[in-house]
């Protein structure tokens, strides 16, 4: 990623409605594995620009949050927002001892991951470095037919159907808790957006983390709404979602 596409997250990630909506989800699906009113020690492992470090701190009590990334660039925007517990390093090699976190998450970044730094190695590195009985939580962009521009802009190199992501976990060792599609009620809006107008011209080229036009700027509470209904649904424990933008399993690794 671009200094400039670090920039835009950082000034969006606050208010921007993908953002904001998927944090209620995030919340609405980790809270029932890690009730916030426990310590725990947690990584974020691909911290980006470090507001997911912020929202963490709901999950570590009196504990702390740690966060790594590879981009030297997205470490100083972290910095930006006062978080000194970081370290330059890649998922793929986690530079910290085995079992010593409670819960690790990892948000859109097995996706980036290329080349000789395997999405499968930074799973078993997440399951080293967790204790026995901890949880971690997976977020990976959806379905390879989805793949657009705003894809090449972010350097996302693959997607996951559930399926996928479900292998993948459970080849590392870890238990299933949770497993669902979220962002289900805009997939449709999304894909005629990146499928259809964006390669005919009729919208912005490249990566969609940017503001809403002027114009419509009305839109952002109408989507956030939208979201924060799809993360009060998933409040529910049975509720799968079918399809969606994301893909998210919440694991657990085992005591024994």
């Amino acid at each position: 990623m671009r200094t400039k596409d670090f920039e835009d997250l950082y000034n969006l990630e606050e208010s921007l409605w993908w953002f904001a909506g998927m944090r209620e989800i995030t919340q609405a699906l980790l809270d029932r594995y890690c009730p916030p009113t426990q310590d725990r020690t947690v990584l974020d492992a691909g911290s980006g620009t470090g507001d997911m470090i912020t929202r963490l701190t709901r999950y570590a009590g009196n504990g702390t949050v740690f966060g790594i990334d590879i981009d030297s660039d997205a470490l100083a925007f972290c910095r930006k927002r006062n978080i000194d517990t970081l370290t330059q390093a890649s998922a793929t090699s986690l530079p910290f001892v085995n079992e010593i976190f409670d819960l690790v998450t990892s948000f859109d970044v097995l996706v980036q991951l290329q080349g000789k730094e395997s999405d499968l190695d930074a799973i078993d590195e997440i399951y080293r470095v967790l204790r026995p009985g901890g949880v971690a939580f997976f977020r990976v962009a959806a379905y390879r037919w989805m793949r657009s521009g705003h894809d090449e802009a972010l350097e996302t190199f693959r997607r996951y159907s559930l399926d996928n992501i479900r292998q993948s976990v459970k080849a590392s060792g870890f238990e299933i808790l949770r497993e669902t599609y979220a962002n289900c009620l805009l997939l449709p809006v999304a894909a005629i957006h990146r499928l259809i107008l964006k390669p005919l011209g009729l919208t912005q080229s490249g990566s969609d983390v940017k503001a809403l036009p002027t114009s419509l700027s009305w839109l952002n509470k109408i989507l956030t709404k939208v979201l924060s209904i799809e993360a009060s649904i998933l409040k529910h424990p049975r509720t799968k979602l079918p399809f969606g933008l994301s893909a998210i399993c919440i694991v657990r690794k085992p005591l024994s």
